[in-house]
């Protein structure tokens, strides 16, 4: 079929004459309709089609990543509300609370009963007459008729936007804060990625709410803490009191140092009692003849004793070019079975403690990894047996990882890690491998018996790992299985050193120290945490399984406070005062003793008053309070009489001796 296409003469360029058309103009005034370009086809509709593809896709990543900034930012504001909330207005709100805690919490407040199917109603069931409708007062109740339990509530959006559907229930702002921690959507088909608005917590009332809050945390420091509760202090004497060959290296010093700190009333101190110094050259053969010196001038001074089994290395950046390293028998057996140390995924070494793969191997001269540790303990109760009895130590902590915390070496700078990397696994060693192996097969999974090849390095960031970003493998059926064998060798290690630990120190308080891990915690996959070995996704509490086998052994939870707030641009999304919050309220409530130490010397008074707010929370309706709390010093070469100021403050703020910034 031809396809005629009229022909258009082409018009003429002059100007004409308006008194004579030109006969060539159209005398149509509207222009011809334009021919459609063809549709791109074969290569080049696919080259056309990637492009507009990937400019799509790029936006949405950008939009992706701009929600995820305003929920990070979200969650900041409604932790530091719930924990205002739990501390300054007396509202027992769990670790993990949702809308419908706080929502019961705020009208049980204002006078309203409150069931728990949700029935609320104010001193009797309300009726549906006018009259009783309009005696209420400003207090209303809306009636909301389908049920929404608290697991929905954890996994509807929390991005609400202003246009969303009239099936969300309305809150009276007289019972409510400016905002919570989730909004309940009860249309069952509508989704989270519906609403990309910023929510209501990002508003400028909410940003001024938190303000004042840090204002009122930051302004009644030292205000009433007269007649608050008596909180024993005890001060970290220096680790290199002692030398390697077991020897008290400056008596007249010590005593000096433990003259000025008993006049500044401190309860005691705290001694590390080293594993590479007591057993340094041969097996079971130890050397206490410097402790014994340095003890008996503690008791001289009249001073509560705690001791520390520190089971690993010591040195580094901060000690003054002091080393301690793990005893020089079982390096020599590393340098034949370099399997006996924690490995990371590229195959390299870490001296710090042994690890936990041969706690049931006996590759030590005949003996097993816990017979090692409960050796010397032992041989530490046998020794000092005067002491225990006389009362002078009055407790005694027992190193599980590195650093002495239940934890694995997964941040070590020594091998190259530097803040806020997330650091990386540490179970690459045979005996661990093979420990992973027979999981993975009595799963049914022995492919699994692999670690991720995707966690990223030491340095690297949650989002820069295909494991740790958002709705990374972590969360995958592989990365479940995974974390939790690697956090259950964690427990087991746990149990089985405390079982021993339990028999060599019968009748003792026995202390276990737990790290702070704070970088990345507003994050999903809490990556920092996940490579320690405390599986503590947004979705689940991973140290509750950890207080459950402390609990069994009736130990005291040594936590690690920062003492300092991480300002609100910090890329690390670092969040203190929730992990504080989570750890503390976790230990507490399975009735844990707990017992707190800062993380690095604190040298003004606003940390050091953080502290105490921490050691003893105000408006707990509980009364909990730290059953002691351990200060670690700066080291000699930055101690000044300014720092001695600011213990003296701390140490009777702790002790319930200030008035309005007065001493008493």
């Amino acid at each position: 079929m031809n396809n005629h296409i009229p022909h258009h003469p082409i018009p003429n360029t002059q100007d004409p004459d308006p008194q004579f058309p030109n006969p060539n103009e159209d005398p149509n005034p509207n222009p011809p309709p334009q021919p459609q370009p063809r549709r791109p086809r074969g290569f080049a509709a696919t080259n056309t089609a990637a492009g507009v593809t990937n400019k799509s896709r790029k936006e949405r990543e950008k939009e992706k990543e701009r929600t995820k900034l305003r929920e990070r930012h979200r969650r900041a504001i409604t932790s530091r509300m719930l924990a205002g909330l739990r501390q300054y207005g007396n509202f027992p709100l769990p670790v993990r609370a949702d809308m419908n805690d706080v929502l019961a919490a705020l009208a049980r407040q204002a006078g309203w009963t409150v069931e728990p199917d949700g029935t609320t109603y104010r001193q009797s069931p309300p009726t549906t007459t006018n009259n009783n409708a309009s005696n209420m007062g400003p207090y209303q109740v809306m009636s909301v008729e389908c049920s929404v339990s608290g697991s929905s509530l954890r996994n509807c959006s929390t991005r609400a936007s202003v246009d969303c559907h009239p099936s969300v229930p309305r809150i009276n702002e007289s019972l409510s804060p400016a905002s919570f921690d989730s909004i309940v959507v009860t249309e069952s088909d509508t989704k989270a990625d519906k609403f990309t608005c910023t929510s209501t917590m990002n508003s400028t009332e909410c940003l001024e709410a938190g303000q004042l809050m840090q204002e009122l945390h930051s302004g009644e420091h030292g205000i009433g803490l007269s007649g608050t509760p008596y909180v024993p202090v005890f001060v970290m004497l220096s680790s290199g009191l002692i030398n390697n060959f077991c020897q008290l290296m400056d008596p007249d010093s010590v005593k000096q140092e433990l003259q000025q700190l008993k006049s500044l009333k401190i309860d005691g101190v705290m001694v590390n009692c080293w594993w590479g110094i007591v057993e340094s050259w041969v097996p079971q053969k130890y050397e206490w003849s410097g402790y014994r010196e340095l003890f008996n001038i503690i008791r001289d001074f009249k001073l509560k004793l705690q001791v520390v089994m520190a089971f690993h290395e010591y040195g580094g950046i901060d000690t003054s070019g002091m080393f301690i390293s793990l005893p020089q028998w079982v390096m020599e057996i590393g340098k034949g079975n370099q399997d006996i140390f924690f490995t990371d995924r590229q195959g390299r070494r870490n001296t710090e403690c042994l690890s936990w793969g041969i706690d049931k191997e006996r590759v030590l001269r005949g003996r097993t990894a816990i017979e090692v540790y409960f050796d010397m303990m032992r041989s530490f109760r046998t020794e000092f047996d005067d002491l225990f009895a006389d009362g002078l130590i009055s407790a005694v902590e027992i190193g599980l990882g590195a650093s002495g915390e239940l934890k694995y070496p997964s941040f070590s700078e020594r091998m190259g890690w530097r803040y806020p990397g997330i650091g990386e696994f540490q179970c690459y060693d045979k005996y661990s491998l093979q420990n992973l192996r027979k999981a993975a097969t009595s799963r049914g999974h022995s492919f699994w018996a692999k670690g991720p090849d995707n966690a990223g390095y030491y340095n690297s960031k949650p989002h820069e790992t295909g494991f740790f970003c958002e709705r990374g493998d972590y969360d995958s059926y592989y990365g479940r299985f995974f974390l939790h064998w690697y956090r259950q060798v964690l427990i087991d290690h746990a149990d089985n050193v405390l079982s021993l630990a339990t028999l060599a120190f019968e009748g003792v308080q026995i202390v276990v120290k737990i790290p702070a891990i704070y970088w990345w915690y507003r994050t999903s996959s809490h990556a920092a945490e996940v490579t320690a070995g405390y599986y503590n996704p947004t979705n689940q509490d991973g140290y509750s399984p950890v207080f459950e086998v402390l609990k069994k052994h009736s130990m005291t939870v040594k936590f690690i406070c920062s003492g300092f707030q991480v300002p609100e641009t910090d890329d690390a999304l670092a969040d203190p005062d929730g992990l504080s919050w989570q750890i503390l309220n976790s230990a507490w409530d399975k009735a844990l003793p707990v017992a707190g130490q800062n993380t690095f010397p604190c040298y003004d008074r606003e940390g050091l008053m953080r502290l105490v707010e921490t050691a003893k929370p105000r408006n707990d309706p509980d009364h909990h309070r730290f059953s002691f709390f351990a200060f670690q010093q700066p080291s000699p070469l930055v101690q000044s009489a300014i720092c001695i100021s600011e213990l003296d403050y701390f140490i009777k703020s702790m002790h319930g001796e200030i008035i309005n910034n007065v001493e008493s």
